[in-house]
């Protein structure tokens, strides 16, 4: 149970088997099938996930209902609306399961309880933290700096297992185009 996550936690910091006996104790599975929810917006964020299994997809919906795609969390990743975590505050986005998901996930409650009583799970949710921040300074950068070829090009090399897992329709969206728009593109850099 949790194997990946210690798998991930352990690559980041040292643990002693009590810190993981401790930390093993807050922690809990989470199946969702593919199509489910597991936050939408306007509620509040009770839990960060970690992906044992599947892909979930972060996006916000804009006035006129068109989704905007802003993450994809594959094996491995952390998942779940940050702000909305921390603050305990309503969520601006909504996150729902591409793939049947097996995830792990711990409350706020006990998050906060961790983080005061394991150094190293503070440093874990620091260091966290801070590559989900910089990842995304990296993406407004490239939204901003870089050509579509570039941004496209950028997130096949960095992300191939998601051509194959999210429909190309999601992937244009978080590229910030449309789908006639990447399908004219995939085309041009095959030729």
């Amino acid at each position: 149970m949790f194997k990946l996550f210690f798998k991930n936690l352990k690559e980041k910091v040292a643990l002693t088997n009590g810190e993981k006996t401790a930390i093993s104790e807050k922690l809990k599975s989470k199946e969702i099938k593919k199509g489910q929810f597991l936050l939408r917006a306007n509620e509040i964020c009770n839990y960060i996930v970690f992906i044992e299994k599947g892909v979930l997809r972060t996006y916000l919906k804009d006035k006129s209902g068109f989704e905007h795609v802003i993450f994809f969390g594959l094996e491995g990743w952390t998942s779940g609306d940050l702000n909305s975590f921390m603050r305990q505050q309503p969520a601006r986005f909504y996150i729902d399961a591409l793939e049947d998901c097996e995830l792990t996930i711990i409350s706020k409650t006990d998050h906060d309880l961790l983080i005061e009583t394991i150094p190293a799970f503070e440093s874990y949710m620091r260091i966290l933290m801070t590559n989900a921040y910089m990842a995304s300074l990296s993406r407004t950068s490239d939204l901003i700096s870089l050509s579509l070829e570039e941004r496209y090009k950028n997130f096949i090399t960095s992300y191939p297992s998601i051509i194959q897992r999210v429909p190309q329709y999601m992937i244009a969206s978080h590229l910030g185009v449309s789908p006639e728009t990447l399908s004219r593109l995939r085309a041009k850099i095959v030729d």
